[in-house]
């Protein structure tokens, strides 16, 4: 009888496939992070949602020889002022500086009424498109009293201007005292700047009177003693004598020009008032008492951010914790606390009128995270986002009833971000669609066009955002100019990342290579105990110029390239011939470029696919490995 034998099938051919590309997973194990993350991303970004390309690079752009603290847009003008090393210039020119006394310090600003307001944490400065001038020297002189009688008395009228001494104090003579010489003024101890004094004529002009020959000063009484009495007024109920003194108040001027943050905020959530903070100036005072400013913040005139009244101010939350920074929700200012605030870490006013006079009434506060930079504070979508020791935190605008609090938006970045040196020193900026966080020559970035549902282990977020990591970005500050993303460096120059992402030469940091990575979490697909053994991979890629990728594949542990393929990606263009990278083919449509792996009796394995040559993009659309499996792993 003929022996017969069964033999086995073959093992069935299994596919895994890849087609949306949601950024990185830096929190997570790497054998827990969700297929469509990477667990090392790196100068990548998204093309599409869902599909990602390598960064561009930049260019430089100028050099200002000194370190960048600031980049300023003056919106009236359509200039960009320049803050380097202890200069101002105009962004056109890096070498004729239009102001030479700046703090070396990170510098904000702010416009308002035509004029930029900029602060460096020494003193506000102020440039109305021809001169930049010290606030001090442009500041509102406040008439402090009206209708006073010579000995004194009047009417409280405007708060003294905490920014500049001068004062104006109006009298009205009345029939009773039309022979006096002598007017009392509010205050003594005068400066010894000349004082100023006008008086009402019949016609209603107001004259001119000169100290030393109109008039004498007794700057430690106040008393102004006129040569001739100026009379009674000739229009009845009309004030018609008018002295301008001055009075230096000892850290009057200090409480405003040491501030380095601020917001445009006012009544009913008008952006016509510059608040200020960051004062961080403490000590003792006088009378041997403390004295701390870190929770206190200044509001200015309405329109003028020269006038700060000695009286527009408020003490926020506890002394141990300082204001960092500031968020708009709806009509309401929220001023942020760093991590100190047990009790109120945002604390949100809104602006009414009362009796005529602004008011910024505290409605609410909130508890959670504090902030940990101060320069943090922007805008993603629709929400206010801020930098705390937990990662990027949102608040919505429930959050004004109190119903919820912060939300943390940066879950997927936070495994790096968090273990960076010197996080109070990043800076922010909302750049189109993107949220980048700058720190330590590396860029953290959330994706405000791709929001996605919330990690487990964050409950209390409703969302996350898609995360992005760059390196070897050398940004002091960045800003936008013309539509284009720009940075200043510590080195003086401001260099502009490139906007054709078609253009080879768009793909370089400033002649150097641009080194990119899109590694897959670990894939052990649904039966994780079986043996596989990889068999075939592939690659779908944008179609490109001028592009090639290196596939690795780990192992065990190890890494081994697979397949480094430098010619099927690309198409010919004789615009953009380069004979090193010639190729005949002219199909400009998607490339797959593919190999066999041959990666046996693994439970898991990882794939990196990985650019690292000048002047050529990578863009990845999908991925897929075929493979087998049999036997248990034992």
């Amino acid at each position: 009888m003929a022996a017969s034998f069964k033999i086995p099938p073959s093992p069935s051919i299994k596919t895994y496939v890849i087609g949306r590309f949601l950024g990185a997973d830096f929190t997570s194990d790497s054998s827990t992070v969700d297929e469509t993350k990477s667990p090392n991303c790196e100068n990548m970004i998204r093309s599409v949602p869902g599909k990602i390309r390598k960064r561009t690079g930049y260019e430089e752009l100028d050099d200002f020889g000194g370190r960048i603290y600031g980049v300023h847009r003056f919106a009236v003008a359509d200039e960009h002022i320049v803050h380097a090393g202890t200069n101002l210039y105009k962004m056109d020119d890096s070498t004729t500086p239009i102001y030479t006394s700046m703090a070396a310090h990170r510098s904000v600003s702010f416009e308002l009424n035509s004029k930029l307001f900029i602060l460096d944490g020494t003193s506000i400065k102020v440039y109305d498109g021809t001169t930049v001038q010290r606030i001090d020297q442009v500041g509102y002189i406040p008439t402090v009293t009206i209708s006073k009688n010579p000995e004194g008395g009047g009417k409280d009228y405007q708060p003294l201007n905490l920014v500049q001494p001068a004062f104006i104090e109006q009298f009205y003579v009345d029939a009773d005292h039309a022979s006096a010489k002598d007017f009392q003024l509010t205050f003594g101890n005068l400066d010894a700047t000349t004082v100023k004094a006008w008086v009402l004529d019949g016609s209603g002009n107001w004259v001119v009177k000169t100290e030393g020959t109109h008039f004498s000063v007794n700057r430690t009484t106040g008393k102004v003693t006129f040569t001739t009495a100026p009379g009674q007024s000739p229009v009845t109920g009309e004030d018609n004598v008018k002295i301008q003194a001055y009075r230096t108040v000892a850290g009057y001027a200090d409480r405003v020009n040491h501030c380095t943050i601020g917001a445009l905020f006012g009544v009913n959530g008008a952006d016509d008032r510059l608040f200020i903070s960051g004062n961080s100036d403490k000590g003792i005072g006088v009378g041997g008492n403390y004295y701390s400013y870190i929770n206190y913040d200044w509001f200015s005139q309405q329109y003028d951010p020269t006038y700060f009244g000695d009286t527009w101010y408020a003490k926020l939350g506890s002394d141990s914790s300082a204001i960092m920074g500031y968020s708009i929700i709806n009509n309401y200012l929220a001023a942020h606390k760093d991590s100190n605030e047990l009790s109120q870490s945002v604390l949100i006013r809104e602006g009414n009128l009362v009796d005529g006079e602004p008011s910024f009434k505290l409605i609410n506060t909130l508890q959670g995270a504090g902030a940990l930079s101060k320069y943090c504070f922007s805008y993603l979508e629709t929400e206010p986002v801020f930098l705390s020791k937990l990662g990027v935190y949102a608040i919505t605008a429930q959050d004004i009833t109190g119903e919820k609090y912060a939300q943390d938006r940066s879950y997927y970045l936070d495994g790096k971000l968090l273990e960076e040196q010197a996080l109070e020193n990043a800076f922010a900026i909302t750049y189109k669609d993107y949220y980048i966080l700058c720190v330590n020559n590396h860029c953290y970035i959330l994706d405000g066009l791709q929001p996605i549902q919330t990690d487990k282990s964050r409950p209390y977020a409703t969302r996350q955002y898609v995360g992005f990591y760059w390196t070897n970005i050398p940004a002091t500050c960045m800003f936008e100019k013309d539509g284009r993303l720009c940075f200043g460096t510590a080195s003086g120059k401001i260099y502009g990342f490139f906007e054709d992402v078609t253009s080879p030469l768009s793909y370089n940091d400033d002649g150097a290579a641009i080194s990119c990575v899109w590694e897959t979490a670990d894939i052990s697909e649904q039966l994780f105990y079986k043996y596989k053994t990889y068999r075939y991979v592939a690659l779908r890629i944008m179609p490109e110029i001028i592009s090639s990728v290196k596939i690795w594949a780990q192992r065990q542990g190890i890494w081994q390239l697979i397949k480094e393929d430098n010619a099927t990606l690309k198409y010919f263009s004789f615009s953009n011939l380069v004979f090193s990278k010639f190729t005949f083919a002219t199909d400009r449509t998607q490339k797959v470029t593919s190999t066999k792996a041959r990666i046996k009796k693994i439970d898991h394995v990882r794939f990196r696919f990985t650019n690292d040559e000048l002047n050529e993009p990578l863009g990845i659309n999908d991925f897929a490995v075929e493979y087998t499996q049999n036997g248990n792993k034992k």
